[in-house]
């Protein structure tokens, strides 16, 4: 009879345990036999049986539920984001340890995964529990995390490469916890990002048009050797998709209008990617 996915998940945690800090007292952790992740100030933090640990130290609430994350998978696994990861996979050598803050349901990264040559350790955190659970459920063999990176259960230096997959950030944990020479991936929209879905939502308004400059700048503030790839790719889209991207779209929550199945033919991926050492 084979692991559970509770056994299988332990066995993760403590071959890779030295990532992970306790987020109270800062100690090194240990995992215990039934996956409880403690440390030597005695502080745990128990696995859940899907396979993920939950390490938050306070009450967090996210407005991402449990469709909005299948809903996500669904549009992940279709391939749209390819040409984006073509270009991550390229950045990352030998074998790497890469944390993916706020990776949601996980798909991003077990994409990565399954595409890397390599060996690659994985780890994925992010406050909404349910995308955890979803990840834990969907993906051996990754650290999955329900965790708060402004109270860290990662240790200093321990990741290669940080991933930050439209998604904020927090550069002074991401400093602390990258290796020397490690890289951060930051991948944010440019203006023609998911435009066609842009158009139905804010049609002659100033919010069909998106400038994400701010950001870029704030990104290159925290680095010294920053470099910005563009990656723009318009893809013919499922009919079936379509009301599930709208979904899993900020932009999408509080719309009055409904998004159909084939109301979109096509849909136009436009990113940068920002790496930062």
């Amino acid at each position: 009879m084979g692991l559970t996915k509770k056994q299988r998940a332990a066995n993760y945690f403590a071959q890779h345990r030295a990532l992970l800090q306790c987020p109270i007292c800062h100690e090194a952790m240990m995992v215990e036999e039934n996956g409880t992740v403690r440390c030597e100030e005695n502080h745990s933090f128990d696995m859940a049986k899907q396979g993920y640990v939950n390490m938050m130290t306070h009450p967090a609430t996210s407005m991402y539920d449990k469709s909005l994350f299948e809903a996500r998978k669904e549009v992940i696994d279709s391939e749209l984001y390819r040409a984006v990861y073509n270009v991550i996979l390229a950045e990352l050598d030998g074998d790497v340890a890469i944390l993916d803050t706020g990776c949601g349901e996980g798909s991003h990264l077990a994409k990565l995964k399954e595409s890397y040559a390599s060996s690659m350790v994985a780890s994925g955190i992010d406050i909404a529990k349910e995308g955890i659970v979803q990840a834990a459920k969907n993906y051996a063999d990754m650290m999955w995390v329900v965790g708060d990176l402004a109270k860290s259960p990662y240790a200093e230096n321990a990741f290669d490469v940080i991933l930050n997959f439209l998604s904020p950030a927090n550069y002074e944990e991401f400093k602390r916890i990258l290796k020397p020479n490690g890289k951060v991936i930051k991948i944010v929209p440019q203006a023609g990002y998911l435009r066609e879905l842009r158009a139905l939502f804010f049609a002659d308004s100033e919010k069909e048009s998106y400038s994400n400059d701010k950001t870029v700048a704030r990104f290159s503030e925290n680095f010294d050797d920053v470099r910005v790839q563009r990656v723009t790719t318009t893809l013919p889209i499922r009919s079936e998709l379509v009301p599930l991207l709208a979904h899993m779209t900020p932009m999408g929550w509080h719309q009055e209008q409904q998004i159909e199945a084939g109301m979109l033919t096509e849909i136009t991926i436009d990113v940068d990617v920002l790496i930062g050492q």
